[in-house]
């Protein structure tokens, strides 16, 4: 697909011929506006996780919604601050936000699917049986809201919940319009899952759903995508539409049709969703005595973390590879290998059919495996870290090898293929510089461009034979040696897998070494998109690349939008951006998103999710259905998708003053007597969320190095609605006595001297003490106890795990939490107040305590950005 150190180039929908360039050079230069780039991107994804390291007793739950990110990660609490005495009791809910934070948690509420909207009456000529009334006889549109469970609409979230009939107003390129799509969002079973071949429209491969015209004397079903009649072989046959709620894809509009096949006996959902799909570590054994301490510590809680029937493997890379056979059951030994190039097919194949065995069983290997990580030894020579021979990619053919062969399963007499996939978790120090895949130890090589140009299509090559055999490789990095990111990304990407940077091998590597290996996934996955007719996809970003389906045989008139998905998990998803083609007739349009691929209980899964939404003339009544946060998030990933570099990244800055100055244009007012626009207090929250996105580390200098940067801009591309949120804009919780936390904006007012704050930034988490709190050792303890328990509950699903910083007000590191905050206190005050209420709770004693405790800097607030813009800020809603 796309070149792996540049994710923005893909394809057009529309157009598969034309590229990320041409479609820059056809701006028009009068519009400030650029259209999003039709393209399709990869990059990594990441799923949910499993326990802490305090609780390595506990089973893994995969069902949670909530993930996580990463840049670095590292300890959880600064030196400096004592240890506190056991948190307190956390039961007291968060209290309700200030404006403009909502109160509830990230998750927007449901897709609003408007029972008053129905399909436009069809004249009964064009059907055959022309006598029946299709309108009469329809399942109820209110079917829906009987039927389908709040939170189920989260599977597809859109930017507004109505579509504008004009063309020219409905495609505005500042605001947009489009969806975000979690795939594999996982399901309680339930009457939705259904064990039987779905019935399809036969003309476009549409499937039949809950707002399907149905035909009850002939059980026949009208498409919503095409229109077309279609029969049901007479299942559909019935006396009334109540007859019909019987079918859950005619009451629920999500469904999962589950096929168990020849894979197994039946359908039998399991309390441990990795089943036996086998986990190889691939080691770096050029680590120094502090790193490799910690990566000791963090392995041996790894296995011990893991179930009994989970089966393991580990190797061990430098100039060479050892591969540790666990055949016998007291002593560790490895079959050590070449590193300086690829193994032939012939030292693989007595590798993996001799009689080693390199994959086997917690129950029967955990000695075994601690007394590997206990031999482990420091990097000896006098060589600089960034030197040494690594032959990163050696060994993760042989990981791979290993995990394809017989091998596998010889201990227990069978070979015994799993129908989840299997994975390869990397730990990292370095960079690969040595054999395949590999660049050389300088920049100065006078060759470096050459091989690192043939080092990147090689990983991006092994990142896809992985992919082939339902393997993911995961690459873990930790240390201060830089690991040349560009080179290892590929790898990473091209097998669904995720890259992650940590400070160290400490507690937040061991906590992302569990959820790595915890992730339930499926394999063969395949994403069809489909709309009414009017209804155009311009872009799609996430974790996959178009797939060419040639469905023409089955379904002729079939324009569905194929996409290869690298993995199916839980917290993926994709980002659909979507044009009107014309003006809209109808009262409704409609969009089905329809998800197959091998779930991790070896059965087959056709997952179809069909929402409709009605359309509107009015402007004030489409700006009133905007969901901003969720609008936020797809100009966010828009607006990331060119942001290549540094350079790029401030010019996207300025791409975001233009949008906000043309949404205020196209849908604000104007003031009397002035040409300044007022934006539209409907959509107040958007600017404020895309100013953090200017400001943040995402787009803003807060992060110092490109590699980091680049690995955040990937997580972001293909992370879920929750965590996406959260790594667009910060959430602000200030502990109060009692060990409740009020919910605020995240401005610096929040800085008060004599609170603790936590402020959770997606990948990061922080935990700021007010100096005067932290003279009182008693008082500081216990809050800094119930913040570290507040950001634990927060982050405990989240993969990558972030890392938590706490700090005293003043301290050198409380930078990271300032630079976070939007500077309010230049503010006049009432516009201070507007924006943060809490203010009004102050004495004028402490207000003018907070106010002398600034220093001042030319970072603007938010209202001097949005003046600077010549645009008036919304009121707040």
């Amino acid at each position: 697909m796309a070149n792996p150190t540049n994710p923005n180039v893909g394809f057009n929908p529309s157009n598969p011929k034309e590229t990320q360039s041409s479609t820059s050079s056809n701006i028009d230069s009068k519009n400030p506006i650029l259209p999003p780039p039709t393209s399709f991107v990869t990059a990594p994804r990441f799923p949910p996780p499993t326990l802490h390291l305090q609780k390595q007793d506990h089973s893994p739950n995969v069902l949670s919604p909530a993930n996580g990110g990463f840049i670095k990660t590292g300890s959880s609490v600064v030196p400096q601050l004592s240890t506190p005495p056991g948190p307190p009791v956390f039961t007291s809910p968060v209290r309700p936000a200030a404006v403009p934070f909502r109160t509830s948690p990230a998750s927007p509420q449901p897709v609003a699917l408007s029972s008053g909207s129905s399909l436009p009456a069809l004249s009964p000529l064009q059907f055959s049986n022309g006598s029946v009334e299709l309108q009469q006889q329809r399942v109820s549109d209110g079917v829906i809201e009987d039927h389908v469970p709040d939170g189920e609409s989260s599977f597809v979230l859109f930017s507004a919940h109505k579509v504008l009939k004009h063309k020219k107003q409905a495609n505005v390129p500042s605001l947009g319009f489009g969806a975000l799509l979690s795939p594999g969002r996982d399901v309680s079973t339930g009457p939705q899952v259904i064990q039987r071949d779905p019935h399809r429209c036969q003309s476009c491969g549409a499937y039949a759903n809950i707002y399907s015209n149905i035909l009850l004397g002939s059980g026949q079903w009208q498409c919503v995508i095409c229109r077309k009649l279609n029969g049901s072989g007479g299942e559909y046959i019935a006396h009334s539409k109540e007859e019909l709620h019987r079918f859950p894809e005619l009451s629920s509009a999500m469904v999962d049709y589950v096929q168990t096949g020849n894979k197994g006996p039946s359908f039998v959902p399991v309390s441990d969703s990795r089943m036996s799909a086998p986990v190889v570590l691939v080691i770096d054994e050029c680590l120094d005595e502090p790193h490799l301490q910690h990566l000791q510590s963090s392995l041996h809680a790894f296995v011990d973390s893991l179930p009994p029937t989970a089966r393991l493997g580990i190797v061990l890379y430098g100039r060479t590879v050892s591969v540790y056979d666990f055949s016998e059951e007291s002593v560790s030994s490895a079959d050590v290998l070449p590193g300086d190039k690829s193994l032939s097919e012939e030292s693989l194949k007595s590798l993996i059919y001799g009689t080693g065995i390199y994959l086997s069983p917690m129950h029967a290997s955990l000695p075994v495996a601690h007394s590997i990580f206990s031999s482990l030894r420091a990097y000896k020579l006098n060589i600089p870290e960034a030197s040494r021979d690594r032959c990163l990619g050696t060994a993760v053919e042989v990981a791979l090898a290993i995990i394809q062969g017989p091998s596998a399963d010889l201990s227990r007499g069978i070979v015994k293929r799993s129908g989840s996939n299997s994975r390869i978790i990397v730990c990292a120090g370095g960079p690969n510089t040595y054999g395949p895949g590999s660049v050389p130890h300088s920049f100065s090589h006078p060759n470096y461009p050459y091989m690192e140009k043939t080092a990147l299509k090689w990983m991006e090559n092994l990142g896809h034979e992985a992919h082939r055999h339902n393997t993911v490789i995961d690459i873990l990095c930790a240390g201060t040696c830089p690991v040349r990111i560009p080179i290892l990304q590929p790898l990473a990407k091209a097998s669904g897998g995720v890259l992650v940077l940590h400070d160290d091998f400490g507690e937040a590597f061991g906590v992302n070494l569990q959820r790595a290996s915890a992730r339930s996934a499926g394999s063969h996955g395949l994403l069809e998109l489909r709309t009414s007719d009017d209804i155009l996809i311009t872009q799609v970003v996430g974790p996959g690349e178009e797939s060419h389906v040639d469905t023409h045989e089955s379904f002729k008139n079939d324009t569905a939008l194929y996409i290869q998905m690298l993995s199916v998990e839980e917290t993926q998803s994709f980002s659909i951006s979507m044009e009107s083609k014309g003006d809209i007739k109808s009262d409704s349009v409609f969009f089905q998103f329809a998800i197959q691929y091998s779930n991790v209980y070896q059965a087959d899964v056709s997952r179809v999710i069909t929402v409709r939404l009605p359309t509107v003339d009015s402007i004030s009544g489409y700006i009133e259905s905007v969901q901003d946060e969720v609008a936020a998030v797809l100009i966010a990933k828009r607006t990331l998708l060119r942001a290549k570099n540094h350079v790029d990244a401030i010019d996207m800055r300025a791409t975001i003053d233009e949008r906000i100055k043309d949404i205020a244009l196209k849908f604000g007012s104007q003031l009397p007597k002035s040409k300044l626009h007022r934006f539209p207090k409907e959509i107040s929250p958007l600017p404020e969320l895309l100013f953090h996105l200017r400001r943040g580390p995402l787009l803003g200098s807060i992060i110092g190095h490109e590699d980091e940067r680049s690995v955040l801009r990937n997580l972001f591309l293909n992370a879920s609605f929750d965590l996406s949120l959260r790594m667009l804009a910060p959430r602000c919780l200030m502990h109060r006595e009692g060990g409740t936390f009020e919910e605020l904006p995240a401005y610096d007012l929040a800085m008060q001297s004599d609170a603790a704050v936590v402020l959770d930034h997606g990948t990061d988490v922080f935990i700021w003490l007010g100096a005067e709190l932290a003279a009182d050792e008693v008082r500081s303890a216990a809050a800094l106890a119930a913040c570290r328990t507040l950001a634990e509950e927060l982050t405990e699903f989240r993969f990558p795990a972030p890392r938590i910083l706490a700090f005293k007000e003043g301290s050198s590191q409380a930078r990271y939490f300032v630079s976070r905050l939007i500077p309010a206190h230049k503010d006049p005050p009432y516009e201070q107040e507007a924006r943060f209420p809490q203010l009004r709770s102050l004495t004028s004693e402490q207000r003018t305590k907070l106010k002398s405790s600034f220093v001042h800097f030319d970072d603007p607030s938010f209202f001097e950005w949005m003046r600077s813009l010549k645009v008036v800020p919304p009121e707040p809603s």
